[in-house]
C-alpha cells in the first residue's frame, strides 16, 4: 500500500548526492534511500520511501479505524471530524483506503494505479471507493485522500477509513491487512451483538503486536439496552488483554449517528475526543518517528534482498540464473497445485470435526439442559416474590448463574480436544509449507532467505491457534418500557410463571449459544489459518520468483558489455549495500 501525500513537499528537501554523509534527520534519511532505490532502479522502493519522508516532515501520523463490515466506522470518522466527508450507508461502503488529513478547504483527490493523482469532486468520492459504486475496485484506485478544516487534524493526526472485515469481497480484507505496517495507532470499532468477531480479534491483535495505542469504541449505542452493552464491553475488554497481554484502558460507548445528527445523549463522545487530544499531544511525535524508524527497515530490507540478488546473478552464469529460477517456477506450480489438491482433504476434515463437535456438544446438552432445568426449579423456590421487574432481575440473574456453572467446566476439556484436533488438521498444511521453504533452500536459492521474514526463528511457517470461546457470553434481557410495565401487573393477576418461563428460555439460550461457539470457534479457526497460511506460501514463492527474474533480466544487459562492465557493476551493489545497511 502507498503512502499518500501531495508530492510537493518531497521536492523541498532536493536530491542528495550519492556520497552523501548518513543523513541524521528521519525524513533525510528515507530521501536518500529513496535515491538510493532510484540508483537500484527500484521505483517503488523509491516512491514510497519519498512520499513517507513527505509524511514525516510534515509530522503526520496515521490513526486507522478498523472493525468488522457494518461496524460505522464511517460514520465514526464523519462524527469526529464534524463533516460528512466519507461515504456512508452503501454495501459494503470502503473499497480502498481513505486517508482523512487537515485542509484549509474541503478537498478530495484518489490516486490512480499509475501513480497519478487526480482532483475530484467531494460528491464524486463515493463513485470510487464504495463497493457498490467500484466493484472489487474495478476502476484501479490506490487510496482517497479527502482534506477537512478539522481542528482535530490540525496538528497532524491522520483518520484512515479501512476497508471492513466480513465483507463478501475478500479482498476488502486484504487491503486492510495491507495496511497495518503503516498504521501508528487504531480506533478499534467493535459493536455490543455480537461483540467481536474471530477475524476482527486477528486483526486487533496483528495491529497490536506493532502499535501501542489502541482506542477501543463500542459504536451504536442507541440501538442496544445498558446492560447488553456492558456485557459486550467486559467480554470484548477481557479477550483483548488476554491476547495482547496489557491492559486496554478506558472503553468508550458511542452512537456515530447520534452525533452526526446531533441528538441524543453524548455518552462517552466528549471522553473519546479528549482521548485523541491526548493521543496527539502525548505520542504524536513518537508515532511519527517510529513510522519512520518502521518505513526506513522494512524498505532497506526490500532493497537489500534486490542488491543481493542483482549481484547473485552477475556472478554466475546465465544459465545457471535460468536453471534457478526454471526450478523456482516449478516449485511454485507444484505448490499451487498441492494446495489446491490440500483444500478438498481439509474439506473433508473439517465436516470430520464438525460432526464430532456437534455431536459432543448435543451429548453434554442434553444432560445439561435436563441439570439446570431441575436446579432452575428448585432455585425458584428461594427467590423472594418482589417487586415485578425485580424479581424479573432475579430470576434472570438466577439463569445466568446456572448456565455458566454448567458451561465453563465443559468448556476446559472442550478447549483441549479442540486445540488437539486443530493442531493435527493444521500440521499437514504447516508441513507442506515448510516442505517449499525446505526444497528452496536445499537447492542453494539464497534469495529466500534474504526475503524480509520469510522464515520465523524455527525456518518454518507455524500457525497458532486463536480460540475465543473460553470467556463465557451473557446476554442480558432488555427491559423495554411495555415489559417493565407489564411485570408491574403479571405478578397481581397471578401470572408470575409468564416471568419465570421466559427465565427459563433465557436459561436454555445460554447453553444453546455458548456450547454452540466451540464447534463454531474450532473450524473458523481452520479455515481462518489455512488462508493464511496459503496466502502467505503465494507471496512469498512469488516474491523470490520475480526478484530473481528481474536480476537475471539485468545482469544479462551488463554481461553484453564485458567482464569491466561486470566489475563495475558488482563494486557498485557492494557501494549500494554498505550505503542502505548504514541508514538503518
Amino acid at each position: 500500500m502507498r503512502e499518500y501525500n501531495s508530492g510537493s513537499t518531497v521536492q523541498d528537501f532536493g536530491s542528495l548526492p550519492t556520497e552523501t554523509p548518513v543523513p541524521v534527520d528521519g525524513a533525510s534519511r528515507l530521501l536518500r534511500l529513496s535515491d538510493l532505490a532510484q540508483e537500484l532502479g527500484a521505483e517503488p522502493v523509491a516512491e514510497e520511501a519519498r512520499e513517507l519522508a513527505a509524511r514525516v516532515s510534515e509530522g503526520r501520523f496515521y490513526v486507522a479505524c478498523v472493525g468488522q463490515f457494518k461496524r460505522g466506522k464511517s460514520t465514526l470518522l464523519n462524527a469526529l471530524v464534524g463533516h460528512a466527508v466519507v461515504p456512508t450507508g452503501f454495501v459494503p461502503v470502503t473499497a480502498v483506503p481513505t486517508v482523512i488529513r487537515f485542509g484549509e478547504e474541503l478537498q478530495a483527490r484518489v490516486r490512480m494505479r499509475d501513480g497519478a493523482w487526480r482532483d475530484i469532486a467531494m460528491s464524486d468520492l463515493k463513485e470510487y471507493v464504495t463497493e457498490e459504486l467500484n466493484p472489487e475496485n474495478k476502476k484501479g484506485v490506490d487510496g482517497a485522500e479527502v482534506f477537512v478544516p478539522s481542528p482535530l487534524l490540525s496538528s497532524g493526526m491522520c483518520f484512515v477509513d479501512t476497508p471492513g472485515l466480513g465483507s463478501i469481497f475478500t479482498g476488502n480484507t486484504a487491503t486492510t491487512q495491507a495496511f497495518i505496517p503503516h498504521i501508528g495507532a487504531a480506533l478499534v470499532v467493535v459493536g455490543a451483538d455480537p461483540p467481536i468477531a474471530g477475524e476482527e480479534l486477528a486483526l486487533v491483535e496483528s495491529i497490536g503486536t506493532q502499535v501501542q495505542d489502541l482506542i477501543l469504541i463500542v459504536n451504536k449505542a442507541d440501538r442496544t439496552s445498558d446492560p447488553e452493552r456492558a456485557a459486550a464491553v467486559k467480554f470484548t475488554r477481557a479477550i483483548l488483554e488476554k491476547r495482547l497481554h496489557r491492559p486496554m484502558g478506558e472503553v468508550f460507548e458511542v452512537s456515530a449517528s447520534e452525533r452526526m445528527e446531533k441528538r441524543g445523549p453524548l455518552r462517552d463522545w466528549e471522553k473519546l475526543l479528549a482521548s485523541l487530544h491526548r493521543l496527539v499531544e502525548d505520542s504524536g511525535r513518537n508515532l511519527v518517528r517510529t513510522a519512520c524508524d518502521r518505513g526506513l527497515q522494512r524498505l532497506s530490507e526490500q532493497l537489500l534482498a534486490i542488491i543481493g540478488e542483482d549481484r547473485d546473478a552477475l556472478q554466475r552464469p546465465i544459465e545457471e540464473s535460468e536453471r534457478r529460477i526454471e526450478l523456482m517456477k516449478e516449485t511454485i506450480g507444484e505448490a499451487e497445485r498441492s494446495m489446491r489438491e490440500l483444500d478438498y482433504l481439509f474439506m473433508a476434515e473439517q465436516h470430520r470435526i464438525s460432526d464430532l463437535f456437534g455431536d459432543r456438544r448435543k451429548q453434554f446438552f442434553g444432560s445439561a439442559w435436563c441439570e439446570s432445568e431441575a436446579e432452575f426449579g428448585d432455585a425458584l423456590l428461594s427467590v423472594r416474590l418482589v417487586f415485578g421487574p425485580n424479581y424479573r432481575r432475579r430470576v434472570m440473574h438466577l439463569a445466568q448463574e446456572i448456565s455458566r456453572r454448567k458451561v465453563m467446566p465443559w468448556l476446559k476439556p472442550e478447549q483441549e480436544e479442540g486445540e488437539r484436533q486443530y493442531s493435527a488438521a493444521a500440521l499437514r498444511f504447516v508441513e507442506m509449507g515448510n516442505g517449499f521453504l525446505t526444497k528452496l533452500a536445499d537447492a542453494g536459492l539464497s534469495e529466500l532467505t534474504r526475503m524480509p521474514h520469510a522464515l520465523d526463528p524455527e525456518k518454518g511457517f507455524r500457525v497458532r491457534s486463536r480460540f475465543t470461546f473460553l470467556d463465557f457470553i451473557e446476554i442480558a434481557q432488555p427491559a423495554s418500557p411495555l415489559r417493565w410495565l407489564a411485570d408491574i401487573f403479571l405478578p397481581l393477576v397471578g401470572a408470575r410463571k409468564v416471568i419465570t418461563n421466559e427465565a427459563k428460555e433465557f436459561l436454555q439460550h445460554l447453553l444453546e449459544i455458548n456450547t454452540a461457539r466451540v464447534q463454531n470457534d474450532v473450524l473458523n479457526r481452520i479455515q481462518d489459518s489455512r488462508a493464511r497460511l496459503q496466502a502467505e506460501i503465494r507471496k512469498l514463492l512469488h516474491e523470490v520468483s520475480r526478484i530473481a527474474e528481474q536480476a537475471l533480466d539485468r545482469a544479462r544487459k551488463v554481461k553484453e558489455e564485458g567482464t569491466p562492465a561486470v566489475q563495475s557493476a558488482v563494486e557498485r551493489l557492494n557501494r549500494l549495500e554498505r550505503d542502505v545497511s548504514a541508514l538503518v
